[in-house]
């Protein structure tokens, strides 16, 4: 209603004026008050979409929504399960027991001795778990005891054996936890869907689903990792889960045994849980069960360290392979190649229980890729070169002070995209480049060589656009609020511009031409920031892809939006016409049909926008490479769809002030301008998604030789040889441990992270 009241008024005030005065004393007023008033006119209808309508979901939606994410976290950690050789050919029977630690456990707890398990044993799991105190659980142990394992297992065991009145496991890395910043409740609905972004379709999930799920007790949360948050909020942690959750909800909780205990002095145990703590392998369990993994041949070299580890019990080997950790990487070095595990035993090479888990932890990288090298040299990368971008992703991970690469988020590596004036100024330089691609085009038509200056000078007007998203990159809430910010960053932009759109431009006045130049330049601007959003790296990339679901509901409302922009465009430039050449009507009609062809285009690219960004997610749709092929498909079709709305207004523009109107002129006119200008509006639509980025920063490290060309190809090999995990969207390093490990080998220069971060020499985030 505002924005058509202000069309009307201004519209109004236009015409008296023109109708007593000459049209040459209002022909300025007019260019610059009639072009906004007919863009905030025709983007009135877009404006008025409103806030998305927030229902609670119903009895079938919440069933649909446990069904389907019983499911995604069952088939997830089943290929997450087989990659880590879990059951290869069976777990380490690690023997779980209730705690003996005072002021671990709750105090209105009656201690069970009786409560116990094998790690290997589903059944057990199982039974351990509906026999704990209100089903609350947590898990402790030092650095590579299997916690982490304990939790897989348990997840699988309760959904294999689930029956529809049971709860849904969903294992969550507490890493990304702050309770400064959000409750315990919302930080679960938060993760839950960003791992499984499925769950996001409201019309077949609704949007309260998840939230529906937590209250009714109908979700069991694994939490994993206390002790890999900072330690300056890990009691903070503890107490958010105790004030937060209710004390009946399931919960199973992992941490490291002292960095728990450390917690609970500062606070409270977790209220009414059951503690359980792993009792240390054997070693003839150990090497039973590795000697089981290795291929028939190579068992005897299995039965020669067995041998040897009897004669010496106290040697470092024998200490060592009690840790899974630790048996799991001998496992992984020793079992499927040339090795001899023998040497292991041999105490000159290995002297310490310390010496022989540094050669556990060099030796794994070389060896997984010189074994698939073997298999496929065309495929596996060099083991030097792998164990250097693997190296730098440890780094980076540590420096950041977090255990999930977020593909999304490796531009806050480099320094050149974090800052908003080195980000702006490489976002003018890619505007630039496409300049230089597209007009020399232009000149080889025909055009004068200047063209390419003039198109370069206003490619300056991307700068204040991104700088403007940098400073205000906080979500608006409010449509106004959005319109206020997108108009300000506009202007800006058109303020840039001007200058080099001054010589196309009637007039004589350079104070008038140059504010005409502003409103035409910030108006284009500002209809592309409206569509596509400020330019500013998003908190998570797109998760949906375009599709036909739920069209007829969707039809109607885009259909009107087209009609409403078509309608307002083809009255601006038919009474812009007029207003140029001074009232004469024999332009009228002809100006009427031009604009509504551009509004038509203008409305159905707004419409295509709102579509792109409207996507649905598949269950599978939760991996990493569908997510970033989702934000790509987005990026390129929005990229597309902004150079169009950025050059139409000026394109309209133009044929009315110098062409006769025709719909060859106009088609002309627009492909020309989107040679010259479109690059603006595409890359002011780029910068609004997170795979424009990725790739910059990754080709950025690529140049640099720290990571390989194809990234996610190494990536998704690194997780297939078992060196990485996958959780949702995001990769993390197979142990800890491993990613500390890493990272402290060839540190770069630099300032060493705090003590309290995955990395630290000192402090107490030790790996898990």
């Amino acid at each position: 209603m505002v924005a058509w009241s202000v069309c009307a008024v201004v519209a109004g005030g236009l015409m008296s004026l023109w109708a007593v005065w000459s049209p040459d004393q209002v022909s300025a007023a007019a260019s610059v008050l009639g072009t906004v008033a007919g863009l905030l006119g025709f983007l009135a209808i877009w404006a008025w979409r409103g806030t998305p309508r927030h229902h609670s979901a119903d009895t079938t939606q919440i069933a649909e929504t446990e069904r389907a994410l019983a499911r995604m976290v069952r088939r997830q950690w089943e290929d997450e399960g087989v990659l880590r050789q879990l059951f290869a050919p069976a777990p380490l029977p690690v023997v779980w027991a209730p705690s003996r630690r005072a002021g671990l456990v709750d105090r209105r707890m009656d201690a069970d001795t009786t409560l116990g398990c094998h790690a290997d044993d589903p059944d057990e799991l199982i039974a351990t778990f509906r026999r704990a105190t209100r089903r609350r659980l947590v898990v402790l142990g030092p650095a590579g005891s299997g916690k982490t394992t304990f939790s897989v297992l348990l997840l699988l065991a309760l959904l294999r054996t689930r029956t529809p009145e049971d709860p849904v496991p969903v294992l969550c890395p507490l890493a990304s936890f702050d309770p400064a910043r959000e409750n315990a409740r919302d930080w679960l609905q938060r993760r839950v869907t960003e791992d499984y972004p499925a769950l996001g379709d409201a019309q077949r999930y609704g949007t309260a689903s998840v939230v529906e799920l937590l209250t009714e007790h109908r979700l069991v949360p694994v939490l994993d990792g206390l002790d890999e948050v900072p330690s300056t909020r890990r009691t903070a942690v503890l107490e958010a889960l105790n004030e937060t959750l209710p004390t009946d909800a399931p919960l199973v909780l992992t941490c490291r045994t002292e960095a728990y205990a450390q917690a609970v002095r500062e606070s409270a145990p977790l209220a009414h849980a059951t503690v359980l703590e792993p009792a240390a392998l054997r070693i003839d369990e150990t090497l039973a069960a590795l000697r089981l993994a290795a291929a028939p041949e190579r068992r005897e070299a299995w039965d020669e360290l067995a041998g040897r580890l009897a004669r010496t019990p106290d040697s470092p080997a024998a200490a060592v392979l009690t840790s899974p950790l630790m048996a799991t990487l001998a496992r992984s070095v020793y079992a499927d190649s040339d090795r001899d595990p023998a040497e292991l035993a041999e105490p000159h090479r290995f002297p310490s229980a310390a010496a022989l888990e540094r050669h556990l932890l060099d030796a794994l990288v070389p060896t997984l890729y010189e074994r698939a090298r073997r298999q496929d040299p065309t495929r596996s990368p060099d083991p030097a070169d792998a164990l250097r971008h693997l190296t730098f992703l440890a780094q980076g991970l540590t420096g950041q002070g977090t255990f999930e690469l977020r593909w999304w988020k490796l531009h806050t590596w480099s320094p050149s995209l974090t800052g908003p004036w080195r980000r702006a100024l490489i976002w003018l330089a890619i505007t630039v480049a496409g300049h230089l691609v597209t007009n020399p085009v232009l000149v080889v038509l025909g055009a004068p060589w200047w063209v390419l200056a003039v198109s370069v000078a206003q490619a300056v007007a991307v700068v204040p656009v991104f700088l403007f998203g940098s400073w205000f990159s906080a979500p608006s809430t409010t449509m106004g609020r959005r319109t206020a910010v997108s108009a300000a960053a506009a202007l800006g932009g058109g303020l840039a511009a001007a200058p080099a759109m001054m010589p196309f431009l009637p007039g004589t006045n350079p104070g008038e031409t140059f504010l005409v130049g502003t409103a035409f330049a910030g108006a284009s601007l500002w209809l592309v920031v409206l569509a596509a959003g400020l330019p500013v790296p998003p908190d998570l990339p797109v998760r949906g892809r375009p599709g036909t679901a739920r069209w007829r509901r969707r039809l109607p409302r885009a259909l009107g939006s087209v009609l409403c922009v078509t309608l307002s465009s083809g009255l601006f430039f038919a009474s812009y016409a007029a207003y140029v050449h001074h009232g004469g009507q024999t332009r009228f009609p002809a100006s009427l049909r031009d604009g509504l062809v551009i509004g038509a285009v203008l409305g159905a690219g707004l419409a295509f926008l709102r579509w792109v960004r409207a996507g649905s997610v598949d269950d599978s749709g939760a991996g990493v490479e569908a997510t970033l092929r989702s934000d790509r498909l987005l990026a390129l079709l929005g990229g597309g769809a902004c150079a169009l709305l950025f050059v139409l207004p000026d394109a309209g523009v133009r044929m009315t002030i110098w062409f006769s109107s025709t719909l060859s002129d106009l088609v002309v006119v627009a492909a020309v301008r989107l040679i010259d200008t479109g690059p603006i509006g595409l890359v002011l639509a780029l910068g609004t998604c997170a795979w424009p980025y990725y790739t910059i920063a990754r080709l950025q490290f690529a140049v640099r030789g720290r990571l390989p060309w194809r990234l996610q190809a190494f990536l998704a090999d690194a997780h297939r040889l078992g060196i990485l995990r996958r959780v949702g969207p995001t990769y993390q390093f197979r142990h800890a441990r491993l990613q500390q490990h890493l990272a402290d080998s060839t540190r770069p220069p630099g300032p060493r992270p705090p003590a309290d971060l995955p990395g630290a020499r000192s402090g107490s985030a030790a790996p898990r």
